[in-house]
């Protein structure tokens, strides 16, 4: 065998090490990789109105740590106005979102966002959502994930 051969053999065998070893990197350093086919639903907690499914995709939303989620809404679905302790951010993944930006719901004040669309919201922000066609909202943050409805009779909770 040529000396050429047996750096292409020894280029050949790092490169199959490294890509086996990838794996098992991810699984020590607490990397996630998610195809949208494997995001595993289930129904929402009982604090946002039935119908909305949600996704977990890294950390634990009811912890003080880093979360990633996501929250499947049928068309017409809404959040009524309320405010959350901590920062969020949303990715609209798919569909029409709108947030209003108020203590009650005004048309005037809602920001439309459709799929690829971002939002900072900082923690204590009153305002309220609607998913105008089936949608698909990414949200990410600090935890623990709160929501504190700004009248009690919205909150699912005490029906």
């Amino acid at each position: 065998m040529s000396s050429s051969n047996i750096k292409v053999l020894l280029v050949l065998a790092v490169i199959a090490s490294a890509a086996l070893a990838v794996p098992a990197l991810a699984q020590e350093s607490g990397l996630v990789f998610i195809n949208s086919k494997d995001v595993k639903w289930g129904e929402a907690p009982p604090f946002l109105p039935k119908s909305a499914k949600i996704a977990v995709l890294n950390g634990d939303p009811g912890k003080p740590a880093p979360y990633t989620l996501r929250l499947m809404l049928p068309a017409g679905y809404k959040i009524p106005p309320h405010w959350h302790t901590l920062d969020e951010n949303l990715t609209i993944i798919s569909g029409n979102f709108r947030l209003g930006l108020a203590d009650t719901v005004d048309a005037s004040k809602e920001h439309a966002l459709a799929a690829g669309g971002y939002h900072f919201l900082p923690g204590k922000a009153h305002h309220y959502a609607i998913a105008k066609s089936a949608t698909v909202v990414q949200v990410s943050g600090m935890g623990p994930f709160d929501i504190n409805y700004l009248d009690p009779k919205d909150d699912p909770r005490n029906k």
